[in-house]
Protein backbone atom coordinates (compact mmCIF):
# COMPACT_ATOMS: atom_id res chain seq x y z
CA UNK A 1 0.00 0.00 0.00
CA UNK A 2 1.42 3.41 -0.28
CA UNK A 3 1.46 6.19 2.48
CA UNK A 4 -2.51 7.56 1.45
CA UNK A 5 -3.45 3.96 2.25
CA UNK A 6 -2.07 3.84 5.46
CA UNK A 7 -3.31 6.44 6.52
CA UNK A 8 -6.55 5.53 5.57
CA UNK A 9 -6.63 2.34 7.05
CA UNK A 10 -6.31 4.44 10.53
CA UNK A 11 -9.17 5.93 9.91
CA UNK A 12 -10.67 2.63 8.92
CA UNK A 13 -9.87 1.00 12.25
CA UNK A 14 -10.92 4.49 14.27
CA UNK A 15 -14.34 4.45 12.23
CA UNK A 16 -14.91 0.46 12.52
CA UNK A 17 -17.80 0.14 15.16
CA UNK A 18 -16.61 -3.63 15.68
CA UNK A 19 -12.65 -3.76 15.28
CA UNK A 20 -11.25 -6.64 14.83
CA UNK A 21 -7.85 -7.89 16.94
CA UNK A 22 -6.13 -6.57 17.98
CA UNK A 23 -8.20 -3.20 17.60
CA UNK A 24 -11.12 -4.39 20.00
CA UNK A 25 -8.80 -3.48 22.50
CA UNK A 26 -9.31 -0.01 23.69
CA UNK A 27 -5.55 0.41 24.49
CA UNK A 28 -4.87 -0.74 21.09
CA UNK A 29 -7.62 2.16 19.73
CA UNK A 30 -5.48 4.62 21.64
CA UNK A 31 -2.36 3.59 20.14
CA UNK A 32 -3.94 4.06 16.76
CA UNK A 33 -5.61 7.19 17.88
CA UNK A 34 -2.40 8.91 18.82
CA UNK A 35 0.03 7.57 16.03
CA UNK A 36 -2.13 9.38 13.61
CA UNK A 37 -1.64 12.44 15.05
CA UNK A 38 2.10 12.10 15.31
CA UNK A 39 1.99 11.06 11.79
CA UNK A 40 0.71 14.67 11.10
CA UNK A 41 2.63 16.08 12.72
CA UNK A 42 5.95 14.73 11.13
CA UNK A 43 4.08 14.87 7.96
CA UNK A 44 4.47 18.76 8.18
CA UNK A 45 7.74 18.44 8.43
CA UNK A 46 10.33 18.63 5.54
CA UNK A 47 14.18 16.75 5.38
CA UNK A 48 16.63 19.17 5.96
CA UNK A 49 19.58 17.21 6.49
CA UNK A 50 21.23 18.03 3.22
CA UNK A 51 23.74 15.17 3.02
CA UNK A 52 20.88 12.92 2.85
CA UNK A 53 18.82 14.70 0.41
CA UNK A 54 22.11 14.56 -1.65
CA UNK A 55 22.53 11.15 -0.97
CA UNK A 56 19.07 10.51 -1.74
CA UNK A 57 19.28 12.37 -5.42
CA UNK A 58 22.56 10.16 -5.99
CA UNK A 59 20.82 7.26 -6.34
CA UNK A 60 21.12 6.36 -9.87
CA UNK A 61 19.63 2.89 -10.22
CA UNK A 62 16.06 2.04 -9.09
CA UNK A 63 15.36 0.56 -5.74
CA UNK A 64 12.41 -1.07 -3.82
CA UNK A 65 11.85 0.29 -0.77
CA UNK A 66 9.39 -2.15 2.18
CA UNK A 67 8.38 -0.74 4.65
CA UNK A 68 6.89 -2.84 7.34
CA UNK A 69 4.88 -1.55 9.83
CA UNK A 70 1.23 -1.76 11.77
CA UNK A 71 -0.86 1.54 12.85
CA UNK A 72 -0.10 0.36 16.70
CA UNK A 73 3.46 0.61 16.24
CA UNK A 74 4.35 4.23 18.30
CA UNK A 75 7.77 3.59 16.67
CA UNK A 76 6.67 3.54 13.16
CA UNK A 77 4.21 6.56 13.70
CA UNK A 78 7.80 9.03 14.24
CA UNK A 79 9.69 7.02 10.96
CA UNK A 80 7.40 5.88 8.45
CA UNK A 81 6.61 9.82 7.82
CA UNK A 82 10.47 10.37 7.26
CA UNK A 83 11.27 7.49 5.43
CA UNK A 84 8.08 8.38 2.93
CA UNK A 85 9.40 11.65 2.02
CA UNK A 86 13.02 10.03 1.56
CA UNK A 87 11.81 7.61 -1.16
CA UNK A 88 9.85 10.73 -2.66
CA UNK A 89 13.18 12.59 -3.12
CA UNK A 90 13.98 10.34 -6.05
CA UNK A 91 11.91 8.91 -8.89
CA UNK A 92 14.04 6.18 -9.16
CA UNK A 93 13.23 5.23 -5.19
CA UNK A 94 9.75 3.12 -5.55
CA UNK A 95 8.15 2.16 -1.87
CA UNK A 96 5.65 -0.53 -0.55
CA UNK A 97 4.21 -0.33 2.58
CA UNK A 98 3.41 -3.64 4.43
CA UNK A 99 1.92 -4.76 7.31
CA UNK A 100 3.47 -6.87 9.77
CA UNK A 101 0.83 -8.86 11.00
CA UNK A 102 -0.62 -9.57 7.78
CA UNK A 103 0.41 -11.99 4.52
CA UNK A 104 2.64 -12.31 3.18
CA UNK A 105 4.10 -11.70 6.95
CA UNK A 106 8.10 -10.22 5.20
CA UNK A 107 8.75 -9.50 9.13
CA UNK A 108 9.32 -13.32 9.68
CA UNK A 109 12.58 -12.80 7.19
CA UNK A 110 14.03 -9.96 9.12
CA UNK A 111 13.74 -10.24 12.80
CA UNK A 112 15.82 -8.48 15.29
CA UNK A 113 17.08 -10.57 17.58
CA UNK A 114 14.33 -12.89 17.04
CA UNK A 115 11.60 -10.49 17.73
CA UNK A 116 9.02 -9.06 14.86
CA UNK A 117 10.00 -5.32 15.92
CA UNK A 118 8.77 -2.82 13.39
CA UNK A 119 8.97 -0.69 11.81
CA UNK A 120 11.49 -2.00 9.18
CA UNK A 121 13.29 -0.60 6.03
CA UNK A 122 14.50 -2.82 3.47
CA UNK A 123 15.61 -1.68 0.58
CA UNK A 124 15.82 -3.76 -2.91
CA UNK A 125 17.84 -3.55 -6.06
CA UNK A 126 15.87 -4.72 -8.82
CA UNK A 127 16.67 -8.47 -8.80
CA UNK A 128 14.93 -8.43 -5.46
CA UNK A 129 18.31 -8.40 -3.52
CA UNK A 130 18.79 -6.41 -0.38
CA UNK A 131 20.95 -3.64 -0.09
CA UNK A 132 20.09 -2.29 2.82
CA UNK A 133 17.68 -3.41 5.88
CA UNK A 134 17.29 -0.92 9.07
CA UNK A 135 15.22 -1.18 11.80
CA UNK A 136 13.30 -0.90 13.75
CA UNK A 137 14.65 2.33 15.35
CA UNK A 138 17.32 4.88 15.72
CA UNK A 139 20.69 3.49 17.36
CA UNK A 140 20.49 6.15 19.68
CA UNK A 141 16.46 5.86 20.29
CA UNK A 142 17.44 2.03 20.74
CA UNK A 143 20.07 2.86 23.69
CA UNK A 144 17.27 4.56 25.22
CA UNK A 145 14.75 1.56 25.32
CA UNK A 146 17.74 -0.87 26.02
CA UNK A 147 19.13 1.07 29.21
CA UNK A 148 15.74 1.43 30.40
CA UNK A 149 14.81 -2.48 29.74
CA UNK A 150 17.96 -2.97 31.47
CA UNK A 151 17.04 -1.44 34.70
CA UNK A 152 13.37 -3.04 34.49
CA UNK A 153 11.81 0.39 33.83
CA UNK A 154 7.74 -0.12 33.14
CA UNK A 155 6.91 -0.18 29.30
CA UNK A 156 4.74 2.86 30.22
CA UNK A 157 7.73 4.78 31.01
CA UNK A 158 10.06 3.52 28.31
CA UNK A 159 7.06 4.73 25.76
CA UNK A 160 7.12 8.14 27.10
CA UNK A 161 11.20 8.40 27.01
CA UNK A 162 10.99 7.21 23.69
CA UNK A 163 8.48 9.69 22.82
CA UNK A 164 10.23 12.55 24.15
CA UNK A 165 13.60 11.35 22.42
CA UNK A 166 11.78 11.57 19.03
CA UNK A 167 10.30 14.58 19.71
CA UNK A 168 14.05 16.18 20.82
CA UNK A 169 15.47 14.57 17.85
CA UNK A 170 13.25 15.44 15.29
CA UNK A 171 14.29 12.92 13.04
CA UNK A 172 18.03 13.86 13.14
CA UNK A 173 19.35 10.71 13.65
CA UNK A 174 17.30 8.63 11.59
CA UNK A 175 18.14 11.38 8.59
CA UNK A 176 21.72 10.95 9.84
CA UNK A 177 21.72 7.00 9.79
CA UNK A 178 20.07 6.08 6.31
CA UNK A 179 22.43 8.97 4.79
CA UNK A 180 25.54 6.92 6.01
CA UNK A 181 24.02 3.68 4.70
CA UNK A 182 21.99 4.27 1.81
Amino acid sequence: MNYNDYKLLFDGILNNSNPVAPYNDEAYMNYVRLNKSRMSRWDKQTLADEHLLTRLKQINQAQHWIIITEPWCGDAAHIVPFLVKMAEQNEKISYDIQLRDSEPFLIENYLTNGTKSIPKLIIRDTNGNDLLVWGPRPKEAQKVMDNMKTQQVYMDTIKLALQNWYNEDKGKTLCGELAESI
